[in-house]
């Protein structure tokens, strides 16, 4: 979704920092709030992996999804989020099979994926694994075939005529909720209450959180926390709503930012600007961005990670999954599966051979290892290197107690000979993907590929 407004306005404060110098930045720096969302221990190391269960396997299944267990787990994999699993509505339905974000019963399981216990059983085998569940929760709007909309009609936003409406006009397959009623904070909360009391999920990935008030998923929070820790994860990029209520946002900002990086319209240096600018402190200490080359979304509607990102698929792949943050994979991105799924109908994933499955990996496993990778405040902060080509290569080191890394990402289609200046890269490593050993000191230069990339290691 482009926000143009908010585009212009970061923009003036871009101009406004040059002009102010470091003294704007020190007051910024100052405003700078904390998170106090209580991150689950468990997520100072995770990573996220988006499971698109219909498309998943042929049957489309639980159980045929949780063969794939083992794999995952050996790559590494952390947090399965779970696209929708709730009965999709009927009246109104996009395609044959419908939209998952069409939810006809909060606290009912899709027939196509199997039975609530089918789904038990699945949600045991991932925490015998040492992974969590988290599930999609469409919180913002209903199927027209919903229950309430024969009980409690008076949870449905309605225009003059009486007649219930979509949230946005594309949207006519789902009706806009009101949480103008209290009743309906009270009851929406009660359905996410079923799913970590019941079957044991970790938490949530909040649809259109921002299209929600940020006082109902305060709220939600504090009473799924009375049960037991949960992670939150919104489909949003709002800092209120890491105060309070989500440990994770989505970094959509960033995502454009490598798409016109990769197509020439943007060099290196709008890098500069996210980390070390205003975009920097935007957001509370503490909280989580989830980076990402594609997702459920992207890949349906805007095309998959190799038509956007061209020859740098695994340079933006490294550099998402090494930035202060955390790394999302989506169904298929470990197979290096190149194809637009249809999402209103059945399109199975093609797995081959798992093209990507080492790749990733040793990106996932790196992260687990090296505390300088770790989430929020648990991991070491970012420092640009400056090199002879900033406008072509971005490299950075973080660090945090004894662990280090150097990242060396070249952002062209051009080979590069790059020589590095300071002395914050300096050290004994081991390169990632190769395994051999380096010495990097003053003098030393690097010559990299089109859209090459090295991930140093100490």
């Amino acid at each position: 979704m482009k926000k143009t407004g908010k585009i212009l306005a970061r923009a003036l404060l871009l101009f406004f920092v040059g002009w102010a110098g470091v003294s704007c930045r020190e007051a910024a720096e100052a405003e700078r709030q904390t998170s106090r969302v209580n991150h689950p221990e468990w997520s100072v190391r995770a990573n996220i992996y988006e499971v698109n269960v219909r498309q998943y396997t042929p049957e489309g299944t639980f159980n045929a999804f949780a063969t794939h267990l083992d794999r995952l787990q050996e790559m590494g994999v952390d947090i399965l989020w779970f696209m929708p699993i709730t009965p999709i509505g009927e009246l109104n339905r996009k395609g044959s099979l419908g939209s998952y974000y069409s939810v006809k019963d909060y606290t009912g399981i899709n027939p196509e994926f199997g039975t609530m216990e089918d789904f038990r059983r699945l949600v045991e085998e991932i925490h015998a694994r040492g992974m969590y569940v988290i599930l999609d929760w469409v919180a913002n709007h209903t199927a027209w075939d919903h229950p309430w909309t024969v009980t409690r009609p008076d949870f449905y936003i309605r225009d003059a005529d009486g007649n219930f409406v979509p949230p946005v006009e594309d949207w006519s397959d789902v009706i806009d909720l009101d949480y103008g009623n209290a009743e309906l904070w009270d009851a929406m909360i009660g359905e996410m209450r079923f799913w970590v009391e019941e079957l044991h999920v970790d938490g949530f990935r909040c649809d259109v959180a921002d299209m929600v008030p940020t006082a109902f998923w305060n709220r939600a929070r504090a009473e799924l926390e009375a049960i037991r820790p949960v992670f939150m994860l919104a489909e949003a990029e709002n800092p209120e709503l890491h105060l309070d209520a989500f440990e994770m946002a989505y970094g959509w900002h960033f995502h454009h930012l490598m798409n016109r990086i990769a197509a020439g319209e943007e060099t290196v240096r709008v890098l500069d600007d996210y980390f070390f600018g205003p975009e920097a402190d935007r957001f509370p200490e503490g909280s989580y961005k989830m980076y990402f080359i594609t997702n459920h979304d992207e890949n349906s509607w805007a095309g998959t990670e190799f038509s956007r990102l061209g020859a740098g698929v695994e340079a933006f792949a490294v550099l998402t999954a090494t930035i202060p943050g955390m790394v999302l994979l989506y169904s298929g991105q470990e197979a290096a599966f190149d194809r637009m799924l249809a999402f209103f109908e059945k399109d199975q994933i093609d797995w081959g051979i798992y093209a990507y499955h080492d790749f990733y990996k040793k990106l996932l496993r790196l992260k687990h290892r090296n505390q300088a990778l770790w989430n929020g405040l648990a991991g070491g902060g970012i420092q640009r290197v400056p090199t002879t080509h900033d406008a072509s290569v971005f490299a950075f080191v973080r660090e945090k107690e004894n662990d280090k890394v150097f990242v060396v990402l070249n952002l062209s289609d051009q080979e590069l000979e790059v020589g590095f200046s300071g002395q914050d890269f300096h050290g004994s490593y081991t390169e990632l993907f190769s395994g051999a050993p380096w010495e990097l000191q003053e003098g030393t230069s690097l010559i990299l590929d089109p859209w090459g990339y090295l991930v140093f290691e100490r």
